[in-house]
């Protein structure tokens, strides 16, 4: 160069540059609002173990109460694990190898519980199994019982069954897409060498599907090992999990430094978790003899065919319907009198509904319910433009590839918030975010940016598939146009990822809605979002109360199912894992 010139950047320096760029949003936004709650955490636990020494911290570790809530902990997400594969292995099966009527609709409605809230799905079950249920409420009135006669809640089987009710999808997309998509010809050439059709399986196909199962596996015992609200409904004080004491030594006791202690081993056990089931969900994409769906499924000829398929789809059918709809319906029928009444008008109303508006108490102070829909839906707004903002550019990063080393280090630090507790980080913004510069304690922009954090993984796995599937020639071609990088992501792939990009929004506003673990941490009184105001009302005693509660819940879940079939509706075909 004779210095008439600038030199120019090449293009491979260029190239990182851009992709430094990308990253340097989403890693100070995890920085500052994931990992130094966290380390404010393991602060405050350590600075009890320096007060009060080894013993005093081994002492509450070892305690017989904190032993038995871990163990039931893992006894409850073990049991739930293996009842969910039990119904979901059948039902993935079902939907891999055949082709029936109505199996559109199934699909449907399997993909309504991903997203719906727990605490609705808790709200669901009491509905339709609680002691003010459809089921109890009958059988009192049919055999003239005082009391009802199935103890459903405050037991272990309402959370088992719960869990199944919210997990068995993932076992039914992960393990059944998966299996849609295994060739049968392996299989047929097992049946042609002499192997009948469970030896066939045992010794083809299951171990062919082994990294799904294992990973399925894994992602549900992880949920089910961090549920809070299945837990915390349906549960009662008799079943108390690491993630409800979290949230009583928090919120009733107001005991920091235990609360620490446990939230540091339940994000030891949970981070172990996540790294095994990274490393299970990288093997999915190991080379195998893949076909269309088209020529791996037929239709339904034998008679056991037939019964197997009648049974399977009238249990998933019944569990994935029945308490939504009795929640509905519940939420529109008066069936007993509330407090002070000896008598009641039964039968269709609409009270639940209007009373959600009405301030009885004639107070400056109340909120009524009716408010929480509102704030729940500026909340979620604001969670869906936050998530893109970040989700973008972290999906740009990693469907370049430019830099593979920087890119496998860093695509599991972001699905790390997926794998922590949302209780846990509620309490970890309640011990960090209280002081200068980063006092929000009494910001409304705290709730959105601890949602954020529960739905930013989700953004990003919607969005990094769609981008690796726009042809790197469309990139080159602008760049030998002269467009800089920004402007190629603007005006190339954007407008090819919209619909991805909608479906990424849509996932980030439902989970935002749903949303109970953190925000019943963090949320102030006079601000409650639609799960706070459920459960307010859920806790306290009457029909009113129990009615408004189903109404909210029957909002929430209308939301919430309009939102997954609006992902449903956009989203591309076999693009995106979820």
């Amino acid at each position: 160069m004779d210095g008439r010139y600038p030199e120019m950047i090449s293009p491979a320096r260029r190239d990182s540059l851009w992709t430094g760029l990308l990253w340097s949003l989403p890693l100070a936004y995890l920085a500052t609002f994931y990992f130094f709650p966290l380390v404010s955490i393991l602060a405050v636990s350590f600075g009890r173990l320096q007060a009060n020494g080894i013993p005093p911290l081994l002492q509450s570790l070892v305690s017989p109460s904190i032993l038995h809530i871990l163990g039931f902990t893992f006894y409850q997400a073990t049991l739930s694990t293996i009842l969910t594969l039990a119904l979901g292995l059948p039902g993935a099966y079902l939907l891999a190898r055949y082709q029936f009527r109505g199996k559109s609709l199934l699909q449907a409605l399997m993909g309504i519980p991903f997203v719906m809230p727990t605490l609705v799905v808790g709200a669901a079950f009491t509905a339709l199994l609680g002691s003010r249920g459809w089921i109890n409420l009958g059988l009192m009135e049919l055999f003239n019982l005082t009391e009802p006669p199935l103890k459903f809640t405050n037991t272990l089987g309402a959370i088992l069954v719960a869990h199944m009710f919210y997990n068995t999808t993932i076992i039914l997309r992960m393990v059944g897409d998966f299996w849609s998509h295994l060739d049968p010809r392996l299989e047929q050439a097992a049946r042609v060498l002499g192997a009948n059709r469970w030896q066939a399986m045992r010794l083809i196909t299951f171990p062919l599907l082994q990294p799904a199962i294992m990973a399925a596996t894994l992602l549900v015992f992880i949920f089910d090992f961090t549920s809070f609200g299945v837990i915390l409904v349906l549960g009662g004080p008799h079943f108390t999990t690491l993630e409800v004491e979290i949230y009583y030594q928090t919120v009733s006791l107001f005991n920091l430094p235990l609360a620490a202690i446990l939230a540091v081993l339940q994000l030891t056990c949970t981070l172990a978790m996540t790294i095994i089931y990274s490393r299970l969900a990288s093997r999915l994409t190991l080379p195998l003899s893949l076909r269309p769906q088209r020529f791996t499924q037929h239709k339904l000829l034998t008679w056991r065919s037939r019964i197997f398929a009648g049974i399977t789809v009238g249990i998933l059918v019944a569990l994935l319907t029945l308490p939504l709809a009795a929640l509905a319906l519940r939420s529109v029928t008066r069936l007993e009198p509330d407090r002070g009444q000896r008598t009641t008008q039964t039968g269709f109303t609409l009270d639940f509904y209007r009373e959600l508006s009405i301030n009885r108490r004639q107070s400056i102070f109340y909120s009524p319910p009716a408010s929480a829909i509102a704030i729940s839906l500026g909340y979620a707004a604001i969670t869906a433009g936050l998530s893109l903002l970040l989700g973008l550019p972290s999906a740009a990063a990693l469907a370049r590839g430019s830099n593979r080393t920087l890119n496998r280090l860093l695509d599991p630090i972001l699905m790390l918030p997926l794998g922590t507790s949302a209780v846990t980080l509620g309490l970890g913004f309640i011990v960090a975010l209280d002081q200068p510069p980063l006092d929000l304690r009494d910001s409304w922009l705290l709730i959105p940016l601890a949602h954020t954090l529960v739905a930013y993984p989700f953004v990003v796995r919607s969005l990094t598939p769609a981008l690796r599937s726009i042809r790197p020639r469309l990139r080159q071609a602008g760049a030998v146009l002269g467009a800089s990088p920004i402007r190629v992501f603007l005006q190339i792939d954007l407008p090819l990822i919209g619909r991805a990009t909608l479906v990424a929004a849509t996932f980030a506003f439902t989970i935002s809605l749903g949303e109970f673990g953190a925000t019943a941490l963090i949320a102030r009184p006079e601000y409650p979002t639609l799960p706070v105001a459920i459960y307010r009302f859920l806790s306290q005693p009457g029909a009113m109360n129990y009615g408004q509660a189903l109404a909210l819940s029957t909002l929430l879940m209308v939301i919430t199912a309009t939102g997954m079939i609006a992902i449903e509706r956009f989203r591309m075909a076999d693009v995106g894992e979820f």
